[in-house]
C-alpha cells in the first residue's frame, strides 16, 4: 500500500499595519534601541490596533489569503486547527471563530495550546489526520495577539512580543515530501519560569489579581534562555540521529523566533551555519505561535521542492520539539 504523507501545499501570513519601533518603546519604558537590539535582536514588531479586533481576525485574514493563493473554496476544507495562547475568549475555540469568519462550513475545528511550541504540535496533529487518508485539506493556523497579554510597563517583556498570524494548508501526497518525522517533549516543572499568574481556574480574575497585574506574561529570562537553547538544539539533533541525518543534510533550520541570542546559540550548538538559519525576529519580534510559519512564508521564494527543513520550538510549560519535513512546493 502506498504511504500517504501530509505536505504543505500553500502558506500565507497576515501582519497588522501598525509598527511598534524600539524608538517608540523608548518613550514608554526605561529602555533604549541599543539595549533592545543587543539583547533580543528586535528592531520593530507589529501590533493589532482597532476596537473589537482579536486573534481570530488575524487568523481569518491569513486563511482567506491562503485559500485564494491555493485557488480553493472554503467548502473544501475538512479541518482547521488553531494554535494560540491568546484566544478571543476562553470558549468557544478561536478556530471555530476563524472557520465562521472565513466561510468554512464543512470542517470541524479546535484550538491547541502548547505555548510557543503550539504550531509544531498542531502541525503534526493535523498531519496525522491527513495521513489517515480520511482528510484531504487541513488548515493549521498559528496566531497570537500578544499585545493583549503584555505589560507595557515591564521593560523585560514588552520589548519582545508582537502580533501576527500565519496559516498553512496540508494535503495528502505519495511523493517523498511533506512531514517526515518529529520528536516532542515536555517538562511541567518549567512552568514556574514562564506563565500567566492569574485568569485560570487556579486563580480566577478578581480586582486583586488585576491590580497586581497578574494577567500578563510572566517570564524569568535567564532560566528560559538556558532551557530554550539546550532543548531546541538537543531535540533537533536527536531527531536527526534517529533518521541517520547530519546537520550537513539540512537545507534550512527554522527555530522559534524568541530571541536572537537563542536563535544564534541554537544554530551553533547544532553545528548549522548562520546562512542556513531562518531569521525574521528583527521585523516581527516574538509572535509566539506565528513565528515558525512566518519564517517559512518570508523565505518561501528561497525554498525548493525536496529541501530538508527542521522546525524547532520551545515554549512555556515547558514544551519543546522538532519536526523534519521536506518542502513540497
Amino acid at each position: 500500500m502506498t504511504e500517504i504523507k501530509a505536505a504543505i501545499t500553500a502558506i500565507n501570513g497576515y501582519l497588522p499595519d501598525y509598527i511598534l519601533t524600539n524608538q517608540e518603546l523608548e518613550k514608554m519604558v526605561d529602555t533604549t534601541d541599543e539595549w533592545i537590539s543587543t539583547r533580543t535582536g528586535i528592531k520593530e514588531r507589529r501590533i493589532l490596533k482597532g476596537e473589537g479586533l482579536a486573534t481570530s481576525d488575524m487568523g481569518t485574514e491569513a486563511v482567506r489569503g491562503l485559500l485564494e493563493k491555493r485557488g480553493i473554496s472554503p467548502d473544501e476544507i475538512d479541518l482547521l486547527v488553531c494554535s494560540t495562547v491568546t484566544p478571543d475568549m476562553k470558549f468557544p475555540a478561536t478556530a471555530n471563530l476563524i472557520s465562521h469568519k472565513a466561510g468554512i462550513k464543512n470542517a470541524f475545528s479546535y484550538d491547541m495550546n502548547a505555548a510557543c511550541s503550539g504550531f509544531i504540535y498542531a502541525l503534526v496533529a493535523a498531519a496525522n489526520y491527513v495521513e489517515s487518508g480520511k482528510y484531504k485539506k487541513v488548515v493549521v493556523v498559528g496566531a497570537d495577539k500578544m499585545s493583549s497579554i503584555v505589560d507595557y510597563t515591564d521593560r523585560q517583556t514588552c520589548v519582545i512580543f508582537g502580533d501576527a498570524a500565519c496559516a498553512v494548508l496540508l494535503e495528502p501526497t505519495t511523493e517523498d515530501v511533506g512531514v517526515i518525522d518529529h520528536k516532542f517533549e515536555t517538562d511541567g516543572a518549567g512552568h514556574i519560569h514562564l506563565h500567566m499568574k492569574a485568569g485560570g481556574s487556579l486563580k480566577p480574575p478578581t480586582h486583586e489579581t488585576i491590580d497586581a497585574r497578574e494577567h500578563y506574561v510572566y517570564q524569568e529570562g535567564q532560566a528560559v534562555f538556558k532551557f530554550a537553547v539546550t532543548k531546541m538544539a538537543d531535540v533537533s539533533l536527536s531527531l536527526l540521529r534517529q533518521n541517520q541525518l547530519s546537520p550537513d543534510d539540512i537545507t534550512w533550520l527554522v527555530p522559534h523566533q524568541a530571541n536572537m541570542r537563542i536563535i544564534e546559540a541554537t544554530g551553533r550548538r547544532m553545528g548549522v551555519p548562520a546562512e542556513k538559519v531562518m531569521v525574521n525576529i528583527q521585523k516581527y519580534g516574538n509572535t509566539t505561535n506565528a513565528t515558525i510559519p512566518l519564517c517559512l512564508w518570508d523565505y518561501e521564494n528561497q525554498l525548493k521542492k525536496g529541501d530538508n527543513i527542521i522546525l524547532t520550538a520551545f515554549g512555556g510549560g515547558f514544551t519543546w520539539g522538532a519536526i523534519w519535513l521536506k518542502w513540497a512546493i
